[in-house]
């Protein structure tokens, strides 16, 4: 019985501990692409990313911000904005944004 308490206590600490932002999200693993926005500008050719990543909730790390996903796909005029999450079992996860333009 000890070690059944023992085991749940440890599942609620270290489940779930790296969890990303997405609007739906599985237990195991999450892989979502979702659409933030979109401008009047027609499709671009180019695509700038740019992650951030945390470990076990506790380590978190990166930029994933929409000025440096333009800085790396050399964009000047944006036309879509999106937004990839990654998580596996809570352990690691990650956040894409991802910019589309010319």
């Amino acid at each position: 019985m000890k070690n059944l308490l023992v085991c749940l206590i440890a599942v609620v600490f270290i489940s779930n501990c790296a969890m990303v932002s997405s609007p739906v999200s599985g237990i195991i693993s999450t892989s979502v692409k979702t659409p933030i926005t979109a401008t009047a500008n027609p499709q671009g050719s180019k695509e700038g990313t740019s992650v951030c990543k945390s470990v076990l909730g506790l380590f978190a790390f990166g930029d994933c911000s929409v000025e440096a996903a333009v800085i790396d796909g050399q964009i000047s005029e944006i036309s879509t904005i999106d937004a990839k999450s990654f998580s596996i079992l809570g352990i690691y996860s990650s956040y894409t944004t991802v910019v589309t333009g010319e």
